[in-house]
C-alpha cells in the first residue's frame, strides 16, 4: 500500500508561489542587512585594544621603552587625545553615511536594486577590511583609518533604501510592523555577531577582527547578486511544485516565524509595480508627505542615543567596570538583545492599536529615566527607532497622498533614515566631547535626546489619540490635517 506524499512535503508545497519568494526575500535581506551592521561593529571593540591602561599589562621581556604608560597602546592613540581621534573615526564614518544617504535612495529608486546592493555590499567588505590591514602594514595615520571609514560610511548607505525597497515590494501593510519588527531585529543580530566575532581576535590581532567581518559582507554581496529576487515582477512563472524546491532547506525558518495567514492574507498584497511612465518621486515631493518630517526628526534624537551605545559603550564598561577588550564587548550585546524584544514589541503593538506615533512616544518616554539598564533601555530605544525605519518608512512610502505611485518607498527610507544618521553622528561626536567630563553628564545628554525624540512626535499622538476617541477618521497617524 502506497503511503502517499509525506507531511512535511505536503506542508511545503500548500504554500503559493508568491509565499515562498515572499520568504526568501525576507530572509536574504534579512542576513544581507546583518552582515551590514555587523562590519560596522568591530571599531567599538577594538577601541578599548587601540587605547589600554598599560600599567595593568605585563610587559613583554624584549621590549626596550622607556613609557610605561603608553607602550602597549597603537600610535596614534597613544596620547591624552584619544578620545577625540575615536571622535573623527566615528564621524568620518557616520558624517559620510548621512551625507550619503540623501543620494542612496534616489540612486535606489533608479537602478536595479540587486546589482546596487550586491556592489555595495562588496565594497563595504573591502574598505572595512583595509581599516584592518593597517594593523598588518603598521600604519599610524589617523588620516588613513579615518579616510577608510569615511569610505565605508558611503558605500554602506546603499543597504537600507535597498533592503525596505525589496521588501516593501513583496508586502503591503498587512501585519507590517509584526513583520517588519521580526525582520528589523537584523540590526541587533549584526551587532551581536559583530561584536563577538571582533572579540575573539581583539586581544590578539585586532587587525582580523575587522578582515574577518569584511570577507563576510563581501560573500554576502556575491549570495545578493546571484539570488535576489527584487520583486515580484521578477519572479519566474513556474509551477509551485517546482518553484519551492530550491528552498526547501529554509522551511524551519518560516515555519517558526510566519504562518500562510501572514504570507497570502488579502491585506498582505505586494505593492503595485511601477508604471512605465511613472516617475520616481523627487526630494522636495517626498518631505511633503505628511508624517515624514516629524518621523525624521524624532530618528534624529532616537538614534543619536542608539549609535552613542553602539559606538562608545564598550570602551565605557571597559573603563568604569574594568572589563578586558572582550568582556566589554560581550557584556555590551545585552543593549543588542534588549533591541530584538523591543522591535518585535512594537511592531505588535502598533499593528493591534494601529498608532504608529503613540507607540513610538510611550517607549521612549519610558526609556528616560533607564538609559543606564541596557537590557530595557536597549528594548525602549530601539524599539521605536525599529518601528520608524522599517513599518512606518514603508508604510508612508505608499501614503495615499502619493495617488498610487509606487515610486517613492526607497526615497522616503532614505530620507528618514538620513536625517536620523545626522543623529547618529552627533550622538558619538558629542560622547567623545562630553565624556573626559564625566560619564554621568553623557547620560544625561541621552536622556535629554530621548525627551525631545518624544515631544517632536507630539503632534501626531495628539492626532492618533484624539481618532481613538472618535473626533477624525485615521490613516495611521499621518493623514493630512
Amino acid at each position: 500500500m502506497r503511503s502517499g506524499l509525506a507531511p512535511g512535503i505536503k506542508l511545503i508545497t500548500s504554500f503559493s508561489r508568491d509565499s515562498w519568494y515572499r520568504g526568501f526575500t525576507l530572509f536574504l535581506t534579512f542576513i544581507f542587512y546583518t552582515t551590514y551592521h555587523l562590519s560596522r561593529k568591530p571599531i567599538s571593540i577594538v577601541k578599548s585594544e587601540l587605547h589600554r591602561n598599560c600599567s595593568i599589562v605585563i610587559q613583554p621581556p624584549d621590549l626596550n621603552t622607556t613609557n610605561n604608560e603608553t607602550w602597549c597602546d597603537w600610535a596614534p592613540f597613544d596620547q591624552n587625545n584619544y578620545q577625540t581621534l575615536f571622535g573623527v573615526l566615528d564621524n568620518s564614518f557616520l558624517v559620510a553615511y548621512a551625507i550619503g544617504m540623501f543620494f542612496s535612495g534616489i540612486f535606489g529608486e533608479r537602478l536595479p536594486l540587486r546589482y546596487y546592493l550586491s556592489t555595495g555590499m562588496l565594497l563595504s567588505g573591502f574598505f572595512t577590511a583595509l581599516f584592518g590591514l593597517g594593523f598588518y602594514w603598521n600604519i599610524h595615520s589617523i588620516w588613513y583609518y579615518a579616510f577608510v571609514q569615511a569610505m565605508n560610511g558611503l558605500v554602506q548607505t546603499t543597504g537600507w533604501p535597498a533592503v525596505v525597497a525589496c521588501v516593501g515590494n513583496w508586502f503591503g501593510k498587512g501585519k507590517r510592523g509584526f513583520i517588519m519588527g521580526i525582520w528589523n531585529s537584523h540590526t541587533s543580530v549584526g551587532n551581536i555577531l559583530g561584536s563577538l566575532i571582533a572579540g575573539v581576535y581583539v586581544s590578539s590581532a585586532w587587525g582580523l577582527s575587522f578582515i574577518v567581518p569584511g570577507i563576510i559582507i563581501a560573500a554576502t554581496g556575491v549570495v545578493c547578486f546571484f539570488f535576489l529576487v527584487e520583486s515580484v515582477f521578477f519572479c519566474p512563472v513556474v509551477d509551485d511544485l517546482n518553484c519551492n524546491k530550491p528552498f526547501f532547506f529554509f522551511f524551519f525558518f518560516f515555519f517558526f516565524f510566519f504562518t500562510e495567514e501572514i504570507f497570502s492574507s488579502p491585506e498582505t498584497t505586494v505593492r503595485e509595480l511601477p508604471r512605465d511612465n511613472e516617475k520616481a518621486i523627487s526630494f522636495l515631493g517626498a518631505l511633503q508627505i505628511p508624517g515624514v518630517v516629524e518621523f525624521s526628526l524624532c530618528l534624529l534624537f532616537a538614534k543619536l542615543v542608539s549609535y552613542t551605545f553602539l559606538y562608545w559603550l564598550p570602551l565605557y564598561i571597559a573603563n568604569v567596570a574594568h572589563f578586558d577588550s572582550k568582556g566589554a564587548g560581550d557584556m555590551s550585546t545585552l543593549f543588542d538583545v534588549g533591541g530584538i524584544v523591543g522591535g518585535i514589541l512594537a511592531g505588535l503593538v502598533s499593528d493591534y492599536t494601529d498608532g504608529r506615533a503613540t507607540t513610538c512616544w510611550v517607549m521612549l518616554i519610558v526609556a528616560a529615566p533607564m538609559v543606564s539598564m541596557l537590557l530595557l533601555c536597549g528594548a525602549l530605544v530601539n524599539g521605536p527607532y525599529a518601528l520608524i525605519t522599517t513599518a512606518v518608512s514603508a508604510d508612508l512610502g505608499t501614503h495615499k497622498s502619493l495617488r498610487g505611485n509606487s515610486r517613492a518607498l526607497s526615497t522616503v527610507t532614505a530620507i528618514i533614515d538620513g536625517t536620523g544618521s545626522i543623529g547618529a553622528a552627533l550622538g558619538p561626536l558629542l560622547a567623545g566631547l562630553i565624556s573626559p567630563t564625566g560619564w554621568n553628564n553623557v547620560f544625561y545628554m541621552l536622556i535629554i535626546a530621548d525627551i525631545c525624540a518624544c515631544l517632536l512626535l507630539s503632534r501626531l499622538v495628539y492626532k492618533e489619540v484624539r481618532s481613538w476617541c472618535g473626533y477624525t477618521t485615521r490613516q495611521r497617524g499621518f493623514k493630512e490635517i
